[in-house]
């Protein structure tokens, strides 16, 4: 199987003034809506997810099972504004690990949009799901500790990571937790324009250590990634070695 650890480093001025031209920045300056119109226009059906943007100086990770040869013939198709602004002439890659052990250890680290779906498909918080206070958020912030949103993303994660028997979590901690608008796009209006949303949730960083369950499951989780949004630069699961359990 193939299966790549793709990197870039896009322009930060060139992605923003594209964005903002073309209505892919949210209120809250996020990024992930622009990065993956793109992609799509890049890459097309090719389009590596899931990314996990790090800013001007960091530049971008992406899982792709497409050989470098193929991404790079689909990029150069692209108009010049495109690759200037996700840097292109900067695609690399490197093979990745698809070969996994039962009760291997690995540290890691994930940017997650901790979400759920109601009875009526909206989606929510998970910590607001818990605490059972959906729509009152003045109410629920009575419970809104730090702590309080950790144990609920904990547990979040963690049934994430258990699908198929992929993964268990080792230890946890939430390193970044903020509440920001993502853009998103939706059916087309009357004037031919496509409908926008700024949706506010969770934005969290976790780090931590897990332990290889299935192996197979376990590649199908590094290769989907974690939670919703991963086409938006959530989800991306980020792995380094780890110490002895």
């Amino acid at each position: 199987m193939n299966f790549q650890l793709l990197r870039l480093e896009p322009d930060s001025k060139a992605l923003a003034y594209w964005a903002s031209r073309n209505g892919g920045l949210s209120r809250d300056g996020d990024h992930g809506y622009a990065l993956h119109a793109l992609f799509c226009i890049a890459f097309g059906n090719l389009a590596p997810k899931p990314f996990r943007y790090f800013g001007g100086r960091q530049g971008l990770l992406a899982y792709s099972s497409v050989e470098l040869d193929e991404l790079r013939l689909s990029a150069s198709l692209a108009p010049p504004d495109v690759a200037r602004a996700l840097g292109l002439d900067t695609l690399d890659a490197r093979a990745f690990p698809t070969v996994w052990k039962t009760g291997q250890c690995l540290g890691f680290e994930v940017r997650i949009r901790p979400i759920v779906r109601c009875k009526d498909g909206r989606e929510q918080d998970a910590f607001l799901h818990a605490v059972g206070e959906a729509g009152c958020p003045e109410k629920a912030s009575e419970h809104g500790t730090i702590s309080r949103r950790h144990a609920v993303y904990s547990e979040w994660l963690t049934k994430q990571f258990a699908v198929d028997g992929a993964a268990s979590l080792i230890e946890a901690r939430m390193d970044s937790f903020s509440l920001t608008r993502v853009l998103r796009k939706g059916g087309m209006r009357e004037n031919g324009r496509r409908k926008t949303s700024n949706t506010a949730g969770p934005d969290v960083v976790f780090k931590g250590q897990l332990e290889v369950g299935d192996p197979d499951a376990f590649q199908r989780l590094l290769a989907r990634g974690v939670g919703r949004h991963r086409a938006f630069g959530f989800g991306m699961l980020l792995l380094r070695p780890a110490g002895a359990c």
